[in-house]
């Protein structure tokens, strides 16, 4: 089965959290929300698991035991070890006492966490806390898998890990929907949605995502100024410059291949300069 939003608007107030979003989740593969702080990705996600009611529009998603939600805080309770996070989460949704001891056995083992079984939650690292919050989300293999950026401030050797538990819930046939700030991770994803205050930016594979970028991209050494300054950002050692449909590239640029993260700055900068052209009246 595949999940998801359509046309979903949340409102707290007077503030729009999410405005027609549309969203589809499918089985066995890993889909992504991505974009900074007050895109509305955290609201999107509880939207979609039933911690909120959206104002308008309709969810599709299987019945609350068929959920696993991890939220931002990860869901660890720090008071209670590894394994009592684990035998609480697997109690809540009536894991047999065989089935635990095989699941949680290979997935501790594959992650590190074994030897940390009967560690405090509170006292885990941040890597470790983050591990533990997709495996209690994961225990008893729901149908959709829903993870509030897992990743967020991870070092990398244990995000290895936690893609590693991702993987596996996919490839066991659940719906994984996982949010991120990190444009790069986000390439990992089957299918993306971008969010920029609430509004749909992009969304498609990662490939269609850059095909669909307009214009061209540039590599500078020093910004450009006057016109292509506020199409401009620094990327590394270089200024990237993004030159829309019939404008030239910028002097001593040199044009160069898009990839994810560039083709997201460019809709975010196209829909700022399609803003200032109609007043602000796109939103």
């Amino acid at each position: 089965m595949n999940w998801g939003v359509r046309s979903v608007t949340v409102r707290f107030g007077k503030r729009i959290a999410l405005s027609d979003v549309t969203f589809q989740a499918l089985a066995g593969q890993v889909s992504g929300i991505v974009g900074g702080d007050g895109a509305g990705k955290s609201t999107l996600l509880r939207a979609l698991v039933g911690a909120i009611r959206p104002d308008e529009g309709e969810v599709l998603r299987p019945g609350a035991r068929q959920i696993g939600y991890m939220p931002s805080t990860s869901g660890v309770y720090p008071d209670l070890s590894v394994d009592e996070n684990i035998a609480f989460a697997a109690a809540a949704y009536n894991v047999s006492r065989m089935d635990l001891q095989e699941r949680a056995h290979a997935l501790l083992s594959r992650t590190g966490l074994a030897d940390v079984h009967d560690r405090l939650g509170g006292q885990l690292s941040g890597g470790m806390r983050q591990k533990l919050g997709v495996l209690l989300a994961m225990i008893h293999r729901p149908s959709l898998l829903v993870l509030d950026e897992p990743t967020t401030g991870v070092d990398p050797v244990s995000r290895a890990g936690l893609w590693w538990l991702i993987a596996r819930a996919a490839a066991e046939g659940a719906a994984v929907v996982l949010s991120t700030s990190y444009v790069d991770e986000a390439e990992r994803a089957a299918h993306l949605l971008v969010l920029d205050a609430g509004h749909h930016l992009a969304s498609g594979t990662p490939d269609d995502i850059i095909a669909a970028m307009p214009g061209t991209i540039s590599r500078a050494a020093t910004r450009p100024q006057g016109d292509m300054a506020p199409l401009s950002w620094r990327r590394g050692a270089y200024w990237r410059v993004w030159s829309p449909p019939g404008v030239a590239s910028a002097d001593r640029a040199q044009v160069i291949r898009p990839d994810l993260q560039d083709a997201v700055m460019v809709a975010s900068l196209a829909l700022e300069r399609k803003e200032a052209t109609q007043g602000g009246a796109v939103r």
